[in-house]
């Protein structure tokens, strides 16, 4: 008698338990809709991880990790899904690994992440950050690469922010290419190729006049040009 009546206690908890649970998570998913109708991007935040604890899915949790990433706070989206390549991963999860790694300064890592979005959506946008990220490790043959993808398929509609001044601006995808295609063959050699980078940079402002960015570029490649000539010029002992 005594084993019956215990056994109708753990059937009663789970029952109740079972209601619990689902009487919450119609509670979190109202108020998920009701944060997402007053723009709460923290009430957003909070309702999708309480809806991942209650019941955990993968869906939840790219979704809650893409939040993240667009407000900024790239270490908690890693935290959320991790970092890793993992094939069977949603275009989500890869996009968000990818620009997060990026954003916390792990290119090496982010580079086999934005590989992946290529794989799967090859496309000139991402080709930059390709190029881009190569550069920055100095793997310029790859970065050539996805510069010359970039200058062949970026269309006329395609734009790149830029924010290295107060006011950010946008200049055509193909001019950001043709500014990083400088980089590429000035770092090839940086004292016999100056001449040949400060060309492209030319060539993009004439393109693009508001390319800020193309200016402080020429006046630094000029400023060690003028360096190099004038330490040549210099007596020797």
């Amino acid at each position: 008698m005594k084993k019956i009546f215990g056994l109708a206690l753990l059937v009663c908890g789970f029952m109740m338990s079972a209601q619990t649970n689902s009487e919450l998570l119609k509670h979190y998913e109202a108020y998920y809709n009701q944060m997402k109708v007053q723009g709460d991007i923290q009430g957003i935040i909070n309702a999708m991880t309480h809806l991942n604890v209650l019941e955990p899915s993968q869906a939840r949790q790219d979704t809650l990790a893409y939040i993240y990433m667009s407000e900024g706070k790239y270490v908690q989206a890693i935290n959320t899904i991790g970092y890793e390549r993992v094939p069977t991963d949603s275009d989500i999860a890869v996009e968000v690994k990818a620009v997060s790694l990026k954003a916390v300064k792990q290119p090496e890592m982010a580079i086999g992440l934005f590989e992946e979005m290529f794989k799967r959506n090859p496309n000139a946008l991402i080709a930059y950050e390709l190029a881009e990220l190569n550069l920055q490790t100095q793997k310029i043959a790859e970065a050539e690469k996805h510069i010359n993808y970039g200058l062949a398929n970026a269309k006329d509609d395609m734009k790149k922010a830029f924010y290295e001044t107060q006011q950010p601006y946008e200049v055509p995808l193909k001019s950001a290419f043709m500014y990083l295609n400088a980089l590429t063959v000035y770092n090839k050699d940086k004292k016999a190729n100056i001449d040949a980078a400060v060309d492209i940079l030319d060539a993009t402002l004439k393109l693009s006049p508001n390319f800020s960015l193309i200016q402080l570029t020429k006046s630094e490649l000029l400023r060690q040009k003028q360096a190099a000539q004038a330490q040549a010029a210099q007596p020797k002992n």
